[in-house]
């Protein structure tokens, strides 16, 4: 269904939020290409905003700052962060470590909403873990303008395999037709995809571990076509695979997703 309104299970990717030199920019800028509402939020979360659809959370924004509330200087660069859930963050922490990951930034308390820490894999790639309280995560997925997939690309997807599974308890198994690229699984359910970045066609040999977010959509072409007038970048056209039609995308401050119709190919 949709509309979630019970917990993730442990290992589930349970919210994305992007972190922008410009919050207003990127409220205006995906509110016109996928309907979000948001406002910047009070003071005392830093003015991060939660961005919703027909009154469910689908996706975060905030302003990049330092922990004094200072811009920092250099400005870091605008990802999209994907959450996965847990029971307990500090638990999640010591296995991260002791599995050869990092902890980028330690648990702490959002109010009484949960617990967060931005963490690493032994492969680079950049996550959060989220401890539900009040907040369960995204209301609101595989619907046009809410999240529908999360992507591990790896420089090392073994090595990623073994690490989520003994940290979350996430499997990874081939998936059929799909050469090179993985199912990841919850208790049996897909919740996810990885693969190797040499799996990427025309991605720079220089690029990173990640993680990439899609989002989806009614219909791939236009919303690209939307997306570039409003001073969004291509980085991979609209084309057609087994899951449907996609395209790999940047927003005006760079922030990079994948939007994707799954309902089949769409007429030319």
């Amino acid at each position: 269904m949709p509309e979630v309104t019970g917990p993730y299970k442990p290992g589930t990717p349970c919210w994305v939020d992007l972190m922008v030199p410009d919050q207003q920019a990127a409220l205006d800028f995906y509110r016109d290409l996928f309907g979000w509402q948001g406002e910047v939020g009070p003071p005392e979360t830093g003015g991060y905003a939660v961005c919703s659809m027909n009154g469910k959370p689908v996706a975060g924004i905030m302003a990049a700052m330092n922990p004094d509330g200072s811009k920092p200087d250099p400005m870091p660069p605008t990802v999209w962060t994907t959450y996965l859930a847990t029971a307990d963050v500090a638990a999640t922490e010591k296995a991260i470590t002791g599995n050869g990951g990092q902890v980028t930034m330690p648990g702490m308390d959002v109010l009484q909403l949960g617990r967060m820490a931005v963490v690493g894999d032994p492969t680079g790639a950049a996550f959060g873990i989220w401890e539900a309280r009040e907040f369960p995560g995204a209301g609101l997925v595989n619907e046009p303008g809410a999240i529908i997939w999360n992507e591990l690309n790896t420089s090392d997807p073994k090595a990623a395999s073994a690490f989520y599974a003994k940290v979350l308890g996430v499997t990874a198994a081939p998936t059929e037709g799909m050469e090179g690229y993985f199912s990841l699984s919850v208790d049996g359910r897909a919740v996810g995809g990885m693969q190797g970045l040499s799996n990427i066609p025309g991605l720079p040999a220089d690029a990173p571990s990640h993680w990439l977010t899609y989002f989806a959509v009614d219909d791939t072409d236009s919303t690209v076509d939307a997306l570039v007038r409003a001073g969004g970048n291509v980085l991979k056209p609209p084309f057609d695979m087994m899951a449907g039609r996609m395209a790999v995308v940047q927003d005006p401050q760079g922030g990079v997703f994948a939007i994707i119709n799954a309902s089949g190919p769409e007429a030319a």
